[in-house]
């Protein structure tokens, strides 16, 4: 089955376009005001997803308790109201991705370990800018692009064309071409003509290349096909993660190559991802994608987590 073309922006017209155009409108304006008051907006529009919102919020609530089963309840609803907030402020960093200017952006982040993706490259190895779905991630993808060779971005396609293409064009502002999430052949392609592939494996997979492999602990469907892109590509995976500062402005950080891999077993690979993952995510736990269903698509013998929601809501 062929891929639907993509599309330039203009060609999505049509009425039913008309709501989605207003909200990128709306970005737009925002865009123009102080960071502050932008981020201030963005936790606005949080809070109101997280009153709104019953079904993902207890779809958070629960990935919460079972990643971090130490903390009461008062806790964890805190903290997934705290998610909410960040993904308000999400929204709002998209806009941030796509029109601030250069110095501005370099002047609210630092960055650390960037000759790390260098020196890999002067080794002659491809380099998988290996990553997950934070909700800083959008704009630390354009921050990445200021200060590190070019690269192309992995992105994925929803239901919505309009919608697909705004998200891939954002990332075009960071990256010299964006593939999508299942094209492996082009990441591999990219790979040995030495551009660097921007990678976020993290989210529930159970297709091909995945593994049931613990996720602080509690057995998840993970993808493990970064160990065979590395190996494919000729690869060495630079972990980088992004952190929004309670001060304001956003700090990344870019890791030495992830040691041993492609080590020949994807699944010892994946546990070395996740296992940097989950020290990150402990730094800034509400920065975390929580309303994603992490742990669906599990073995039968597994309990549905998901199935009752109800007193979560």
């Amino acid at each position: 089955m062929n891929k639907p073309a993509r599309r330039p922006l203009y060609c999505y017209w049509q009425p039913k376009y008309w709501p989605t155009w207003l909200g990128f409108g709306f970005l737009r304006l925002v865009s123009l005001l102080p960071y502050r008051w932008q981020m201030a907006i963005g936790r606005f529009i949080g809070r109101i997803a997280h009153a709104a919102g019953a079904e993902r919020r207890a779809i958070a609530r629960r990935n919460i308790e079972l990643c971090f089963p130490e903390l009461s309840v008062e806790e964890r609803n805190k903290l997934a109201l705290a998610h909410f907030e960040s993904l308000g402020i999400s929204l709002i960093e998209m806009g941030l991705g796509r029109w601030a200017s250069d110095e501005m952006l370099n002047s609210i982040t630092t960055i650390t370990g960037a000759e790390h993706i260098q020196e890999v490259i002067d080794n002659g190895y491809g380099v998988i800018l290996l990553s997950a779905h934070f909700t800083s991630l959008e704009v630390s993808g354009r921050v990445l692009s200021l200060n590190c060779p070019p690269f192309d971005a992995v992105y994925r396609r929803f239901r919505s064309e309009f919608t697909t293409e705004i998200l891939a064009s954002n990332r075009e502002r960071s990256s010299r071409k964006v593939i999508e999430k299942n094209d492996i052949k082009s990441m591999v392609r990219s790979l040995r003509d030495g551009t660097p592939v921007w990678y976020a494996p993290d989210q529930s997979y159970n297709l091909k290349q995945s593994a049931l492999l613990p996720f602080f602990g509690v057995p998840a469907m993970t993808n493990t096909a970064t160990g065979t892109l590395a190996k494919l590509g000729r690869a060495k995976a630079v972990p980088f993660f992004p952190r929004r500062l309670p001060e304001g402005g956003y700090e990344l950080t870019i890791l030495p190559p992830v040691a041993g891999l492609p080590s020949g077993d994807v699944e010892q690979d994946t546990r070395q991802y996740v296992a940097l993952l989950e020290k990150q995510i402990r730094r800034c736990p509400e920065q975390y994608y929580w309303v994603h269903r992490k742990f669906k698509n599990r073995p039968d013998s597994l309990p549905d987590v998901y199935a009752d929601l109800e007193s979560l809501k």
